[in-house]
């Protein structure tokens, strides 16, 4: 993994679950700590970060939707445009927070489809289609990452039923466990989880493992991967164990 790659992952992991160990950031980026602690040094030095005993802290709160949305544009799009190509029309379907969600959104305009979510800018993409039934879930506002979250989303959720839910994560560890880097969002997206007849988890190469430090769910409740990338053996023989269907972007579906 190259540095800058490195340098963001680390800095997405503590804006959005806080104060970070030197080990926890070698396990989720793969690297040994003496490297996390010189890329450490060298985002203290750019005066992106606080270090602190055995690890780091930034004060920022997350990373904005913006930026996030300007990393791997072509490989979240090959995965959104396959996860579409799923859904028939009548259908519902329930799209997570993250930019690949509002890049699968933009793949379902003309549809005659129900969707459901949580994301502000599936919301506002899909606002003037009038073939779309759109129901945005309340929620408190997460400004900076166009999202909503709380109660009142779970409550929202517990009403609903959606034939499918297209779910983001920051990670998938070897295995099999969905991983999120903000606690806050872990409740929703297992509302979600709940609410949906078939759960498809969207994560583009970065994401195996990815970073994340709470765990959204296991293996056992994914019926299907979209990915664009072959995954690694370790995360495969935890998907195949649990029957989870692995569909590589661009291609035909392929069992673990």
């Amino acid at each position: 993994m190259l540095a800058e790659r490195r340098h963001q992952l680390i800095l997405r992991a503590l804006r959005s679950g806080g104060p970070a160990a030197v080990t926890d950031l070698s396990e989720q980026l793969g690297v040994s700590p003496a490297t996390i602690r010189r890329d450490l040094v060298k985002l203290e030095e750019d005066g992106l970060l606080t270090r602190v005993h055995g690890g780091a802290v930034v004060e920022e709160g997350d990373q904005p939707f913006a930026e996030v949305a300007e990393v791997r544009v072509a490989e979240k799009d090959a995965i959104a445009e396959r996860a579409a190509a799923m859904v028939a029309d009548g259908q519902s379907v329930l799209l997570d927070i993250g930019t690949t969600a509002y890049r699968l959104a933009r793949h379902l305009h003309g549809r005659r489809l129900t969707v459901i979510t949580s994301n502000l800018v599936v919301y506002e993409e899909l606002a003037d289609d009038e073939g779309i039934e759109l129901v945005l879930l309340g929620g408190m506002v997460r400004r900076e990452y166009r999202s909503l979250v709380g109660f009142l989303t779970e409550d929202n959720l517990r009403q609903l039923h959606a034939d499918w839910l297209f779910l983001g994560t920051s990670g998938v560890r070897p295995g099999g466990q969905v991983m999120d880097t903000t606690v806050v969002e872990v409740p929703v997206k297992r509302a979600m989880i709940n609410a949906s007849d078939k759960v498809v988890l969207l994560a583009d190469a970065a994401k195996f493992p990815g970073t994340g430090m709470a765990k959204v769910c296991g293996p056992e409740h994914l019926d299907m991967v979209v990915t664009n990338a072959p995954i690694d053996p370790a995360t495969r023989s935890s998907l195949e164990e649990a029957g989870v269907e692995v569909v590589m972007a661009g291609a035909g579906k392929v069992r673990t």
